[in-house]
């Protein structure tokens, strides 16, 4: 069900309204924005209200609003700021809200689509740099410098889940082993996020993707409902021949966290690590990585740690695994 505006329009506030016919002509990136709610309504102003600025330098064409059946002020806020929205009808997860965002395009009428968490504040001329960077020949997708609100780095890049990376974190934690060029699956080392340059995928919250990669690649995979969704996407480019690239002068503020202290969202976080695993390698490889996984989730749940113990459960036990997200 839709609601809001007509498609292929959005309010004055978020747009440049009568100039954006000159403004493609001039030339300018033709970008939507897909930004996917669920009871996002303590954020969502400030995300929508930060895309004027955040655009300015493109033709920003559309911007979706993609709602997991919120209960609070959500979609008051989106349809008073002029987005378009779109409802799934249940809290269907990330990748199904995307999809749903994405299916009210018309990829012919836009270069690229910036896919958005609402807690995410877009800096100025963020997402001209984003479309910049997009046109190099052979890049599908454009991540920027995630922040923290206090202006601190998040580390937001990854390099491919291995075996060996699993382990690492499992014996000296993510922190320490995202430092160590081969190990870590998380790149904590602030050095790497000084320049710009290919990498194998990045967390989902922010990135640009072109329209040609997604008439290629498809939808998103549904199955994963929180997390591993855009490491499946990323890789699935890469595989496709579409380079991820990071580009740290766009610069865009995320809140983020959750799966930190929802003992279900850490669950959910890495029985997906483990599914997708599974899904690209073999069986003994497969069976490494699980049981470093669970070796992890182990040594965390033994000095106390709910969410370990949470994730820990749900890995050994397949009956304590959410099928769906609580409504």
């Amino acid at each position: 069900m839709e609601t809001g505006v007509t498609r292929g329009k959005v309010a004055p506030s978020l747009t440049k309204g009568s100039k954006s016919v000159k403004i493609s002509i001039l030339g300018l990136a033709r970008i939507a924005i897909v930004i996917v709610t669920y009871n996002s309504a303590a954020v969502l102003a400030e995300c929508l209200g930060a895309l004027p600025e955040g655009s300015r330098g493109v033709d920003l064409t559309q911007v979706v609003v993609a709602d997991n059946a919120s209960q609070d002020e959500s979609l008051h806020i989106a349809k008073e700021a002029g987005a378009q929205i779109v409802q799934t009808g249940r809290n269907a997860g990330y990748a199904a809200a995307i999809n749903a965002g994405m299916a009210t395009l018309d990829l012919d009428q836009v270069d690229g689509v910036m896919v958005l968490n609402p807690d995410c504040k877009m800096h100025p001329g963020a997402l001209a740099t984003l479309a910049g960077a997009l046109q190099e020949s052979g890049r599908g997708i454009v991540v920027p410098r995630l922040t923290k609100p206090d202006g601190t780095l998040q580390p937001s890049l990854r390099r491919e889940p291995t075996v060996h990376g699993a382990f690492a974190e499992a014996v000296i934690g993510g922190t320490l082993s995202g430092r160590i060029g081969i190990f870590g699956e998380v790149i904590t080392d602030p050095r790497h996020y000084e320049q710009a340059g290919p990498f194998v995928w990045a967390t989902g919250a922010a990135m640009l993707i072109g329209a040609d990669a997604i008439r290629q690649l498809g939808p998103w995979d549904e199955s994963f409902l929180l997390y591993s969704e855009e490491t499946e996407y990323a890789l699935r480019a890469a595989d496709q021949g579409w380079a991820l690239w990071y580009e740290p002068e766009a610069v865009v503020e995320h809140i983020g966290g959750d799966s930190r202290t929802s003992p279900m969202l850490a669950a959910l976080l890495m029985v997906n690590k483990v599914r997708l695993f599974r899904r690209r390698r073999g069986r003994i490889a497969s069976a490494a990585y699980y049981l470093s996984i669970v070796l992890g989730q182990s040594v965390r749940a033994a000095t106390g740690s709910r969410t370990a113990r949470a994730a820990l459960a749900a890995l050994l036990f397949p009956s304590r695994r959410i099928r769906e997200l609580p409504q």
